[in-house]
């Protein structure tokens, strides 16, 4: 192999990390301690130089991948690569970087079903005071990042070539509609409010975004999001665990579809349910 076809598989290589780590170049550079212009060098095909000893290692331990693979030296290394079970990746970051990449994720899925279990209610369906209830005092999301990301992804759900499935435990839902745990502090107002939105949503989605409430007492499951084929997020608190390869995906996708048969409720059924209980909501209040 001469210098050019040398630098050439680099540059491959290191465009196919970034692409993989769902970031945009900015952000990438920022997440392995090196300029965006050096970045933007490095991948240029005028560029005639490696990069230094020290940056290589920065982009391979951020990435977990090897040196060996980013030169081009050896085919094996690259999580992305199905040549046995892998573990999880650890994807962390700024609140920017991590609304990116799951931007970056959900684009990529598309085509594709997404199975999401989240931490509360569902993303592109909750309003603005909820979300700043829930923001207001949370460590490293704030209520604009989060209306934002709610906005990206009521955004993408309405297109029409989109396929979610979302499952939350019943006793959540009646949970959050009684002003128990985390929403105590919540109005009585706009609880009732933010059901009517749900309900309101689920029945203009639907048959893109179906939401299935299991039974709390009968499955459990961490907040979770399966991007079709490709990937599965599991989210943990500021950062995620993140499985690229066929057998966890399959896993996750196993216990995913062990929620939706033990639903309670199914999505046509939804929006009258939520609606049953936005109206006590507004009694209790």
């Amino acid at each position: 192999m001469d210098r050019r076809d040398f630098l050439e598989q680099f540059r491959s290589r290191l465009d196919q990390v970034i692409v993989d780590s769902g970031l945009s170049r900015g952000a990438f550079a920022q997440a392995v301690g090196m300029d965006r212009s050096t970045l933007s060098q490095l991948l240029s095909p005028t560029n005639d130089r490696l990069p230094r000893v020290e940056t290589l290692a920065a982009i391979a331990a951020a990435r977990q991948v090897s040196v060996d693979w980013l030169l081009g030296l050896s085919q094996e290394g690259h999580l992305g690569a199905d040549i046995m079970p892998q573990g999880p990746s650890i994807e962390r970051g700024t609140a920017m970087m991590t609304a990116e990449r799951l931007r970056a994720w959900h684009t990529e899925a598309i085509g594709y079903k997404i199975r999401y279990v989240p931490s509360t209610l569902p993303d592109l369906l909750k309003t603005k005071e909820v979300i700043d209830y829930e923001l207001e005092f949370f460590a490293g999301t704030s209520p604009a990042e989060g209306l934002q990301t709610a906005v990206d992804r009521l955004a993408y759900q309405r297109r029409p070539e989109t396929d979610m499935e979302a499952c939350n435990s019943l006793q959540m839902i009646e949970g959050f509609a009684g002003g128990e745990g985390i929403w105590h502090g919540l109005a009585a107002r706009v609880r009732a409010d933010q059901l009517t939105a749900m309900a309101d949503l689920a029945e203009e989605l639907y048959p893109t975004f179906r939401w299935f409430l299991f039974d709390g007492l009968e499955r459990y499951s961490v907040p979770v999001t399966i991007f079709g084929p490709q990937r599965a997020a599991i989210y943990v608190g500021q950062m995620f665990f993140v499985f690229h390869s066929i057998e966890h995906i399959r896993a996750l996708t196993e216990h995913f579809d062990s929620l939706i048969r033990c639903a309670l409720i199914q999505p046509p059924d939804v929006p009258g349910f939520l609606r049953g209980l936005a109206e006590r909501a507004r009694r209790s209040g």
